[in-house]
């Protein structure tokens, strides 16, 4: 696992859903909140922030969740215009998650741009149940992405309630895990926030969590929350895990500057050394496999499970 040193800045954009004529509209709307990220190194926009895109559609009110595929007709300008922005700017982008339409329905997918023109994704693995609504199928890959000065992972909103995924992203080496989110009720997001900070903890990561807000009215649900960089609990880190933090459910930009050495100093000494003492007793969890991964030994070892 490779430890990256030194301190990376990370910019944050929560999107508020505004009525849009056109593609360039949108655009426009990209290009002046990513230049109030500044000198951010990483900027994470939130996810289906493209939904809003529905919006230029000849009658769009009309539509339905079955109907929200369409926007993946503007994939191709999607990736073209954060691809420009990303290597003009030199910054890496997850411009939030898109739908990309597949053989089997519409996927959730994150994109990741890089300056070098580079573009990676990971399509979201477990769909919140009202996602179905939109045929959404679910990835079955987990990865990360080594930036060269930090290893990212992607855990899209409902995934960071799935502790399995983020462990499994910071046992690969994930540093800084990104996470896009849309969420539509307070609950909703106060899970997803809240699971977000455990998961900071017993893996001792920093987590980005980006939120869509506002609404535009029927079909789009109104999204609800704010958006937040959080790290662990611990003396190296503020108390309550917050490292900073947008307003609520108005379009913001935030960032703030991690230390990648006090992460990893905070793994080897800090008062809670979870990610350690989370392995240490392995032989003794297997005693419960069943209860940790139920059926387990009739699992179908699916390519890139």
């Amino acid at each position: 696992m490779v430890e990256h040193a030194g301190r990376v800045s990370v910019g944050l954009v929560q999107w508020q859903f505004q009525p849009l004529a056109t593609f360039s509209d949108f655009a426009a709307r990209v290009g002046a909140l990513l230049d109030r990220t500044g000198d951010a190194q990483i900027v994470l926009f939130p996810e289906l922030f493209t939904a809003n895109l529905l919006t230029t559609l000849h009658g769009w009110q009309s539509l339905t969740p079955a109907d929200f595929g369409l926007v993946a007709r503007y994939t191709d300008e999607y990736r073209e215009l954060f691809q420009t922005e990303s290597q003009r700017r030199g910054q890496v982008i997850l411009a939030g998650s898109h739908l990309v339409g597949d053989s089997i329905g519409n996927l959730n997918t994150a994109h990741l741009f890089t300056p070098d023109g580079n573009v990676r994704s990971h399509v979201k693995t477990h769909i919140f149940p009202a996602e179905a609504a939109s045929n959404t199928g679910e990835g079955d890959s987990l990865s990360v992405f080594d930036l060269g000065f930090v290893t990212i992972g992607v855990a899209v909103c409902y995934e960071a309630e799935i502790p399995e995924i983020s462990t499994v992203l910071a046992r690969r080496g994930a540093e800084l895990i990104l996470c896009p989110s849309w969420t539509v009720t307070p609950a909703g997001f106060w899970r997803v926030r809240h699971c977000a900070q455990a998961r900071c903890i017993e893996n001792q990561v920093f987590y980005a969590h980006s939120s869509t807000v506002g609404g535009v009215g029927a079909p789009i649900p109104d999204g609800y929350g704010k958006s937040s960089i959080l790290g662990p609990c611990d003396v190296a880190f503020p108390a309550g895990g917050l490292l900073a933090e947008t307003v609520a459910n108005e379009e913001d930009v935030v960032t703030a500057t991690i230390d990648l050495d006090l992460l990893h100093e905070n793994r080897r000494s800090g008062a809670a050394p979870i990610f350690t003492d989370r392995v240490r007793r392995a032989g003794f969890y297997r005693r419960y496999l069943d209860e940790l991964l139920p059926g387990a030994d009739r699992l179908d070892a699916r390519p890139g499970a």
